[in-house]
Parts: C-alpha cells; structure tokens; sequence
C-alpha cells in the first residue's frame, strides 16, 4: 500500500465521517418537520439523480442487469437498513446518542473483512471488537428493557442504532469487494438508487394522513445538506477510501463522526454529554485503537518478512 495512496484514503474517510457526525445534528432538527424515512427518500432522490446524471452524460450509466441488481441491493442494506434504522434511531433516542452508537462500525469492519475478504483475523482484532460492543451495550443499558420502563422510546431508539453500526460495516466491507470491479461513482448511484427503491414504498405508508411542511429556507438548507453533500459527498468519499485502502484501516476513519456529533449537538442542541455516554464512547474508542494497533502489527510483520 503507497503512502500516498493511504494519505488520501485517510483524508476521504475523515472527510466524509466528520460529515456523518454533522449529519445528526442537521437531521435530529429536520425530524420535527418531516418524518425519517420521508426524510431518507428525499435525499436518496436527490443524490440519485446527481449521480445518475453524472454517469449519462458520460455515457457510464448502463450497467449488465446482473451487476446493477447486486449493487442496488448493496444499497438496500447501506441505505435502505443501515441509515434508516440510524434516521429512525435518531428520531426516537438524540443526535449524540445517534453518532456514539454508531461509531461502533469499525470494530464490526474488521469482523465482516476477515469473513467477506479473508483479511487476517488477529486476537487483538477480537478483543477490539469485543471492547467496542460492551461500549455499545452500557450506552444502551439492557437492564432497562423491561415493560414499565421510563425511556422505552429512547431504548428502542439505541437498539435501532446499533443495528444501524452493524449493517453499515457489512455495506462498507461490500463496498470494498465491489470495488475491484467498479468504479466509486457506478457503486454509489446504483446503491443510492437500490435505497431508494427500498425506502420509497415505506416513506409512502408514513406519509399517509399527514402533509408536509411548506419548504422553508431552513428546510431547503437541511434537504440541501443532508442529500446533496452527505448523502452524495461523503458517502462517495466513504466509498473512495475503501477503494484505496484494506477495510480494516479505512474503518478507523469512521470515528471523526462521533467526535464531530456529540460536540455539535451539545453546542447547537444542548444534548446532555451523560456519564454512561462518555464510558461507553470511551470503550468504543478503545476497541479501535486496538484495531489499530493489530493493523499495524500485521503491517509491521508484512514488511519483516520481505526483508
């Protein structure tokens, strides 16, 4: 792996994670006006058609049925389950609880590349990813589950966000595999357009009974972000850094988007930074760091023995 080649990876990933991260803030506060998955469609269509359009007019749109149909179930489970589950989290539990559980996908990253592209497996990497899912369960404090509970709505929430983590390391390590045969651009529109086919018919249902709110210039602007420069831009920089770096690595990029998250909901939103919060992020941080460090071992032990 170059340097370079890593370096931007690296940029790519921290970019499009710190985006993530100021994501939630934005959609917590458009969520009070429009419905999550009604919310989820519109951006899919919007950077749907951005990137749809990009690929016609330089005649790389069309794509053998089989192939099209495998990438737009790759964006069933990225866009479809992962970021519905994550805008439904969000909606039910907070902003910072939303980036913290979530940022928990990198130690699921390395479980999925060692089953999906045999990347090597190591006792350290079993120990991170353990370490980061006890961060996730004292975030969401099972003991509460349990009728008569005073939060069911915020508990509901953090389980749908840790099913958010889970599905969004299986999509970015089959991102990853999917990119030895196609571009960035060719995986993120036909993903974009397969969530949207997904989410559509349920973004229906939600709406039945209900009326939009008139566009605002608030609401213009949080459509505008959420799809044009997340939605589009960041997942496309997500998807580029798991083009030019192993999955394992790029998935520590991931963790700008709780850092970002948590401190822009408590200054814009004033969500409360809890103790449980901090002790589970702080698992979840350690268990990268030592999916880091098994990273750099095997690295270190790839370049000994070429010597």
């Amino acid at each position: 792996m170059q340097p370079a080649q890593t370096l931007r990876g690296a940029l790519y990933g921290i970019t499009a994670a710190s985006l993530w991260g100021a994501m939630f803030v934005v959609s917590d506060a458009m969520m009070t006006v429009i419905p999550p998955i009604t919310l989820l469609s519109l951006r899919l269509i919007i950077a749907a058609l951005m990137f749809a359009g990009i690929l016609a007019a330089q005649q790389r749109l069309r794509l053998p049925r089989r192939d099209a149909l495998g990438l737009m179930a790759l964006g069933v489970l990225g866009f479809g389950i992962s970021v519905g589950t994550q805008f439904i989290g969000t909606a039910l539990s907070s902003a910072i609880n939303g980036a913290v559980i979530t940022s928990a996908a990198p130690a699921f990253i390395v479980i999925f590349a060692w089953l999906l592209l045999r990347e090597p497996l190591t006792p350290l990497k079993l120990i991170a990813g353990a370490v980061a899912t006890l961060g996730v369960l004292i975030i969401l404090d099972l003991s509460q589950f349990s009728l008569g509970v005073s939060e069911p709505r915020r508990l509901l929430g953090d389980a749908a966000l840790a099913v958010a983590a889970v599905s969004w390391a299986a999509y970015s390590v089959l991102v990853r595999r999917a990119s030895q045969r196609f571009s960035t651009a060719v995986i993120t529109t036909y993903a974009l357009i397969g969530g949207l086919l997904f989410c559509a018919p349920i973004a229906a249902l939600e709406l039945r009974g209900s009326i939009l709110p008139a566009p605002t210039l608030e609401i213009v602007a949080g459509i505008f972000f959420l799809s044009v420069i997340v939605m589009g831009g960041a997942n496309y920089l997500w998807n580029r850094a798991f083009a030019l770096v192993e999955a394992s690595v790029a998935s520590l990029f991931f963790f700008a988007q709780p850092l970002v998250g948590a401190l822009l909901a408590n200054w814009l939103l004033a969500q409360a930074i809890t103790p449980r919060l901090l002790l589970g992020a702080a698992l979840i941080v350690g268990g990268v760091l030592l999916a880091l460090r098994s990273e750099q071992q095997l690295q270190a032990r790839a370049r000994a023995a070429q010597t």
